[in-house]
């Protein structure tokens, strides 16, 4: 990409990001009283992130066994592990060491060819 192609892509998203930010304090310049509102606008973040996050973690591990994601297993054990120890008041490193090394356990018992169980053998 050119310096001439990329300036003008440069200088929209720096202003759209800008105009974004300021708006909101430009045009609430009063708190706002409805419970309902405040109610909303303190949730937001939290859904935004789970619908951003969750499918990507989802589909992080990538493993296919004959065209089926069978990384859904082993993404949606570290989501269960991540889950349960955020749950439990953990760190946010303790909760990501946790959903790594649930992740890496199951798929070296799900994917290891020594192991009597492999799940290609399902599909057969």
């Amino acid at each position: 990409m050119t310096w001439g192609t990329y300036l003008p892509y440069l200088l929209v998203m720096a202003g759209v990001t800008y105009l974004l930010r300021m708006l909101p304090l430009t045009l609430m310049r009063r708190q706002i009283k409805s419970r309902f509102i405040r109610s909303f606008l303190h949730y937001v973040p939290y859904a935004v992130l789970s619908a951003m996050t969750i499918p990507d973690i989802l589909y992080s591990t990538g493993y296919t066994v004959g065209g089926v994601p069978d990384g859904l297993i082993t993404a949606g054990v570290g989501l269960a592990a991540a889950a349960i120890a955020s749950w439990k008041k953990k760190s946010l490193l303790t909760v990501a060491i946790v959903a790594s090394l649930a992740v890496a356990l199951a798929q070296g018992f799900c994917f290891s060819s020594e192991r009597p169980f492999h799940l290609s053998d399902i599909r057969r």
